[in-house]
């Protein structure tokens, strides 16, 4: 730990606090005058500060305006025998960490000290995790190209559109194509088109002046404005109001706009960053997006690959928001047994990245053991490999979990459907789970889904395989047969799958 800084005058304000603080075994360095710490400054860096407002050379409000912009994150206590509104005032508003009337009772103030050490510490440990972890993580294939066309537009100043699932991680490439580009001092703004009511939406993108509308009793700055010199991210692109796409592609175009009941044209200097889960083209074509906004914002296109494009990266992810989540609850670290790791990277993740993150906090929390294995995670994680056991031991009301999700719901019935072969299924047993599988295709079509085919075939082979390997009691060559599949068609759909474990 850094040693703390006393600045004062006053030889027995120092003495006393110097003493006090040494007590306290804490580290300590006293200055007479803000000259002093200007020269000290040069060679080393105090934790926390701790100043007199009013002094000969100069003041402690100079010093600590000159330490904030230097070191934003450093704690400055100010002290003063001057207890009037405008010197605290000055102070917080300068940055101060908190303001100190003399005389004041020593113990009070090594307490605030510590309170202020403890705040310097977290901050650098912040800072530290901040600088050791990636924006970004993975290293498959699909990752490694998202990477390195992030590198190739670091110099550029040009718009993108990102497409890629819900959940994928579309604002984390925004904001890593705003950190290393030429506006990563400027701000980075950010809305969400689709969250935003449509008679709002025009407001908050452009401002308004007072009167506009009713309830606009004052004058608005938009996100236009509020991202001025920086970067401006869509979000939800797709998802934009017919009549409002003209007047996003009048700024891209013209370079300008007008608040809403204005008169006078506004410069937009920002970049535009937009993203989407929905199929742009397609939404062209049924009339829904403008054709030559599309095109002026399809000028560099990134695809973020959804989590089960890249499920190799699964083991790297977990550990990290395993970490991450330990460190926000301040519990030690959890890590997956062999066993549910291989569950986790079977699971399609419907809900990509997000859903693992919450997914590990979740264990984090719930979790009885350091060692989270199969039994611990959720039902409709553990329920889809719990099935054959359950069918197996002559159980055919349902599957051992109870349905967590839209997901399980289709194993569940494919699963029961196919552990009925020595009795068959009546009739409405079988609408019932044709009905909640067309129920699971409309709502990944009607949000948007791409290859929906493919994940829900899957997912149906997942599960039908997985139900004769509990009727046939893990027995392969039998289970094939049953199946009326070859025997290498199984064994290859079980390696695909993975299902070896």
């Amino acid at each position: 730990m850094k040693p703390i800084w006393i600045v004062d005058d006053d030889q027995s304000i120092r003495f006393v606090l110097q003493k006090a603080l040494e007590k306290a075994e804490l580290p300590v360095r006293s200055f007479a005058s803000t000259r002093e710490v200007q020269a000290a400054l040069s060679t080393e860096q105090p934790q926390v500060l701790v100043s007199d407002i009013r002094m000969p050379g100069g003041s402690g409000i100079s010093l600590l305006q000159e330490l904030k912009r230097s070191q934003p994150h450093l704690p400055v206590i100010i002290m003063t025998a001057y207890s009037d509104l405008d010197s605290a005032v000055s102070a917080f508003q300068s940055g101060a960490f908190e303001y100190l009337s003399k005389p004041f009772d020593v113990d009070k103030a090594v307490d605030l000290i510590r309170r202020a050490v403890d705040e310097s510490l977290r901050e650098q440990g912040a800072q530290s995790a901040g600088m050791d972890t990636p924006e970004l993580l993975g290293q498959a294939p699909a990752m490694q190209d998202v990477f390195r066309a992030i590198g190739r537009l670091s110099p550029s100043l040009v718009t993108v559109l990102i497409t890629g699932e819900s959940g994928s991680g579309k604002e984390l490439v925004a904001q890593a194509l705003h950190r290393h580009s030429p506006r990563a001092q400027g701000p980075f703004v950010a809305i969400n088109t689709a969250a935003i009511p449509r008679d709002l939406l025009e407001s908050e993108l452009f401002g308004h002046e007072r009167g506009a509308f009713t309830g606009a009793q004052a004058a608005r700055r938009g996100r236009f404005e509020q991202a001025e010199g920086g970067t401006l991210f869509l979000d939800e692109i797709g998802d934009m109001p017919y009549e409002l796409q003209t007047r996003l592609l009048r700024v891209l175009s013209d370079g300008q706009f007008y608040r809403v009941g204005g008169h006078a044209p506004i410069r937009a200097n920002v970049r535009v960053i937009a993203a989407t889960h929905q199929n742009l083209e397609q939404r062209v074509r049924d009339g829904l997006f403008r054709e030559d906004l599309f095109h002026r914002l399809n000028v560099i296109r990134l695809r973020l690959p959804p989590l089960r494009e890249r499920r190799e990266d699964i083991e790297l992810l977990v550990r990290h928001f395993l970490h991450k989540s330990a460190a926000e609850l301040g519990v030690e670290t959890k890590r997956l047994s062999e066993a549910a790791l291989a569950v986790l990277q079977a699971y399609p993740f419907p809900g990509n990245v997000r859903e693992l993150q919450n997914l590990c906090h979740w264990l984090t929390v719930m979790a009885p053991g350091q060692v989270i294995d199969v039994k611990d995670l959720p039902p409709e994680l553990s329920g889809g490999l719990q099935a054959p056991a359950a069918i197996g031991a002559g159980a055919t009301a349902g599957v051992a979990a109870p349905v967590g999700s839209a997901a399980q719901a289709v194993a569940q019935a494919v699963a029961q459907s196919a552990a009925e072969v020595e009795a068959p299924a009546e009739a409405p047993r079988q609408a019932a789970w044709e009905s909640e599988l067309a129920g699971e295709a409309r709502a990944m079509l009607q949000t948007g889904g791409t290859q929906v085919m493919d994940q829900l075939s899957q997912r149906f082979e997942r599960a039908v395989i997985l139900a004769a390997l509990g009727v046939t009691h893990g027995r392969r060559i039998e289970a094939a047969q049953r199946l009326g599949i070859g025997r290498n068609t199984i064994t290859r759909k079980i390696q695909e799958l993975g299902l070896d474990d």
